[in-house]
């Protein structure tokens, strides 16, 4: 395993000619970490997590993943290594999950996308693991949110990616379900996974190992 998860060095991202999203980013997320990113709107916290998400690419500077370096890979190889080695959480619950597939069957595709069977003993363990096996023959429409948010990281994480990334996770979620998304975070920090989280939340800052600052496309203590 490598030493580092993830490793960014002087990451640049640029939107037109006027906006600087990031300004030479430099981060490194050893396995088994959870590191909340805080920052106000527009400091660049989304557009960090895109391009280790590898949903994007950066502009110039150097991004390695679980040893593999990203920024010059072509959308084809990029898209095999977020299948394999990368989970990404977006906000809304709804734009994690899809209507018709119940619980497990989320957590079975996400297994089948990591070359793994959908009858893998992986499925159970997560499900157990983030208090869904009582959940898994419901729809999303049937679920709190909170059980939508922990469906979303079960999909994302089943298979063991080497970074999870989660943009605002708890932004559209009542105090009471928190506590359970940040417990499922833990859950997959246990497993190896590095978990990166951009958040307003004072409380996801409180439960993770680690707080890195962004402030005008650039971080702090990182």
């Amino acid at each position: 395993m490598p030493t580092e998860a993830v490793r960014a060095v002087g990451l640049t991202r640029s939107y037109g000619d006027t906006v600087q999203a990031l300004r030479g980013v430099d981060l490194s997320l050893p396995p088994g970490s959870f590191t909340a990113l805080v920052g106000p709107s527009g400091s660049g916290k989304s557009t960090l997590l895109r391009l280790i998400g590898c949903l994007d690419r950066a502009d110039a500077g150097a991004l390695t993943i679980d040893g593999v370096e990203v920024t010059r890979l072509s959308r084809r190889r990029r898209t095999r290594l977020r299948r394999r080695q990368i989970g990404f959480l977006f906000q809304a619950p709804a734009d994690n999950l899809l209507g018709y597939l119940t619980v497990r069957e989320h957590v079975e595709l996400g297994a089948r996308l990591r070359g793994l069977s959908k009858r893998d003993k992986q499925v159970d363990e997560l499900l157990d693991a983030l208090g869904l096996a009582d959940r898994a023959r419901h729809r999303p429409s049937q679920l709190s949110g909170g059980e939508q948010q922990r469906v979303a990281i079960a999909f994302a994480a089943i298979g063991a990616p080497a970074v999870f990334a989660a943009d605002e996770p708890t932004g559209q979620l009542d105090h009471t379900t928190v506590d359970g998304v940040l417990a499922a975070f833990r859950v997959l920090a246990s497993r190896g996974i590095a978990v990166l989280a951009a958040t307003h939340d004072p409380a996801v800052s409180r439960r993770a190992d680690r707080v890195i600052t962004m402030r005008d496309g650039v971080v702090d203590g990182a």
